[in-house]
């Protein structure tokens, strides 16, 4: 028996509430072949979204990179080897690449190969240490988990639109890992032909003849579906970056200043006895 409370409304469910209320608001109204800026923001204020979050979604509506068709036979059978997530980030563009390299050291152990203004490369953080936290962080054995561990680059794009306001585009690599996905499937297959071809030489029974075959066919089908929850978890950690560099400015901003050192407060103190 329930008390009559309401259920809580969770994410997904509030989403699919505001998107349906859009249309039934919006289905209102004659829109004709399409809506002006200023009419979307009109629209927006009537419905109480405030302006700027209106025209952060117009700019990266604008600068939304149409998605390209099916590539090779490899990305349609198997993933893409580049991963990539952009997003329009209110800041300015020097702010916004100071960020996004300061969270890919600490919390992706990449290093800067190349950076220019408005374009970064990174690659991953050399060493024993850095693999080891690589590694735990890969299969969830610390507080953050490490996303891009099995990305070979990542390479980051910050393009201002307007002021105040930049496009961040990144695109990860993991051709590497695609490779051995490809590599081991190819080699079970063989060795399913091989092993074939063996107890045909020997003359096996036609029943035991055709167990190797499948069994290697099956085997490799599975290794080259593993390289499906890489290209996940690639996109994941590329969204966690552009999720920090969207929000985690702002909650640094309004955080308190940290509290003096030890060493400071000595500092200070021998300042004043020596001031005349």
């Amino acid at each position: 028996m329930t008390d009559g409370t309401p259920a809580p409304i969770d994410r997904a469910a509030l989403e699919r509430i505001i998107h349906r209320a859009a249309e039934l608001q919006t289905a209102e109204r004659e829109i004709g072949e399409g809506l002006t800026p200023d009419e979307v923001l009109a629209l927006g204020r009537e419905v109480g979204i405030p302006g700027r979050y209106l025209q952060q979604a117009l700019l990266e509506e604008r600068a939304r990179i149409v998605e390209a068709g099916p590539g090779g036979f490899l990305s349609r059978t198997v993933g893409p080897a580049a991963i990539a997530a952009q997003r329009v980030v209110r800041g300015e563009r020097e702010m916004i690449e100071a960020t996004l390299i300061g969270w890919l050291e600490k919390n992706e152990l990449f290093s800067v190969q190349r950076h220019q203004p408005g374009r970064i490369t990174l690659e991953p953080t050399g060493g024993f240490q850095s693999a080891y936290r690589r590694a735990v962080g890969a299969v969830g054995g610390s507080k953050r988990p490490i996303m891009l561990a099995r990305a070979d680059t990542v390479s980051g794009t910050v393009l201002e639109l307007e002021p105040g306001y930049c496009n961040v585009a990144l695109t990860a690599t993991a051709r590497k890992a695609r490779g051995e996905s490809v590599g081991g499937s190819a080699a079970l297959a063989s060795a399913g032909v091989v092993g074939t071809g063996v107890l045909a030489a020997v003359g096996a029974v036609l029943p035991v003849l055709l167990i190797p075959l499948p069994v290697a066919l099956g085997l490799g089908y599975i290794a080259l579906r593993r390289y499906g929850p890489v290209v996940a978890r690639i996109q994941l950690g590329l969204e966690r970056a552009l999720d920090h560099l969207e929000h985690g400015n702002r909650a640094e901003r309004h955080l308190p200043p940290p509290p003096p050192r030890l060493l400071d407060l000595l500092a200070n103190e021998v300042r004043k006895a020596l001031r005349p």
